[in-house]
């Protein structure tokens, strides 16, 4: 098992990328901590783990919100002694045209995809000083790197985040603490999934694969960055897209 007794926070981890994340941690031998706003959805994963034989525990968290972050790290270590992974993978999107979109809208995105990997990480870091080594991994997206029409918000967080993972790592890289990020492309998520077939063709398109991604590409990177494998890659911004940022 690659993550043999390592504990791992994996935000937004009722849905999605970050629900496939944390069956893949757990199936790995980690001991996970879900986090998510989402309590009911959430609760109802993190039963459905425990069944597979996963040793995780739900944290319903406002990213957004420091003092909520802070009562879950504080419960973590409580529960477990330590704290080895971080995935920053919660995020939210508001999607509007720049001339339509909201100061309401456009600061939701900051507070949640921003604003919230900042309270996580500087909540978690002091523990993994504290033990001289770690690994956090925050998600990005291509629209971080490229831009995308009716994404001002969203691809300002996400170009932020590898700006934020650049700069960690070189803070903390003497202390240890490996800080990378992922980049997922067009992932075959239930939002995707309820797109017009005409829509989902034209992304398939415009990717060299040829093919929309899985979840578990997403969760595979990050098991991958989070293991004792990539002990050497610190600053990095890992695609995980089909090729469509070559």
């Amino acid at each position: 098992m690659r993550l043999k007794d390592k504990v791992a926070i994996i935000t937004g981890a009722a849905n999605g990328l970050g629900f496939e994340a944390s069956r893949i941690f757990a199936q790995e031998g980690a001991k996970v901590a879900m986090v998510d706003y989402d309590a009911k959805t959430g609760e109802e994963r993190a039963a459905q783990l425990k069944e597979e034989g996963g040793d995780v525990a739900f944290f319903q968290v406002n990213v957004a919100d420091r003092d909520s972050v802070d009562a879950m790290v504080e419960e973590v270590v409580k529960r477990y002694s330590k704290i080895d992974i971080l995935i920053n993978n919660a995020g939210i999107t508001r999607d509007g045209m720049l001339t339509k979109l909201s100061v309401e809208n456009f600061q939701a995105v900051i507070n949640v995809n921003l604003t919230g990997v900042f309270h996580c990480t500087q909540a978690v870091v002091p523990h993994m000083i504290a033990q001289g080594k770690g690994k956090i991994i925050s998600t990005s997206s291509v629209s971080g790197v490229y831009g995308n029409v009716g994404q001002t918000n969203y691809a300002a967080t996400k170009a932020g985040v590898v700006g934020m993972t650049k700069t960690w790592a070189k803070e903390l890289g003497r202390k240890g603490i490996n800080v990378n990020a992922v980049a997922p492309g067009f992932i075959e998520t239930d939002m995707v999934k309820a797109m017009p077939d005409k829509i989902i063709d034209q992304m398939k398109s415009t990717i060299p694969l040829q093919r929309l991604g899985q979840p578990s590409d997403i969760g595979y990177a990050y098991l991958y960055l989070a293991s004792d494998e990539s002990n050497y890659i610190n600053g990095t911004t890992l695609h995980v897209d089909g090729g469509i940022m070559m």
